[in-house]
């Protein structure tokens, strides 16, 4: 093959080049971190810890008016024959459970009675489990009347801390 056997250095690039990678670099590191900033969630202040407790216990208050407005909407089906006694015992179960579980994270709508009473959950919770949705849901023969059932229910509503 003809040519010379001369070997020829790499072409370099010019410092021009390189300002201008590191400045496009330079560029997505901060259109990233202003993307990030931008869309994350705002956190809100506020003025003192009386105004978060005065928060907090509105909330609660009205979780729990909620909850005893539910409880009302399922006895009241109930007595217009909408529900069955089981049905309704069943709703009122799962009601107060989901209470349970927006008001403190416990997952009580996935627990056994056992699970519960090994947590040592409020006694209110495992009372109206234990005399009335257990019995009623899962036992042969008539159900346990729903409105003694709704009581509980209120009283585990009103009194969950």
């Amino acid at each position: 093959m003809p040519g010379s056997d001369e070997l020829y250095p790499p072409a370099q690039y010019g410092w021009g080049w390189i300002l201008l990678a590191i400045g496009i670099l330079i560029l997505l590191i901060v259109a990233a971190w202003a993307v990030v900033m931008l869309t994350r969630p705002r956190r809100l202040t506020l003025g003192s810890d009386e105004a978060r407790t005065l928060q907090t216990a509105d909330v609660l208050s009205q979780l729990r008016a909620e909850y005893l407005e539910r409880i009302q909407l399922i006895e009241d089906d109930y007595r217009a024959r909408r529900l069955t006694a089981r049905n309704a015992n069943f709703e009122l179960s799962r009601v107060v459970r989901t209470f349970v579980n927006e008001y403190s994270g416990l997952e009580a709508p996935v627990l056994a009675l056992e699970d519960l009473v090994a947590r040592g959950v409020h006694p209110a919770l495992i009372d109206a489990m234990s005399r009335h949705y257990y019995p009623s849901i899962f036992r042969q023969g008539p159900a346990i009347d729903p409105a003694a059932g709704a009581e509980a229910a209120r009283t585990v509503v009103r009194t969950w801390h």
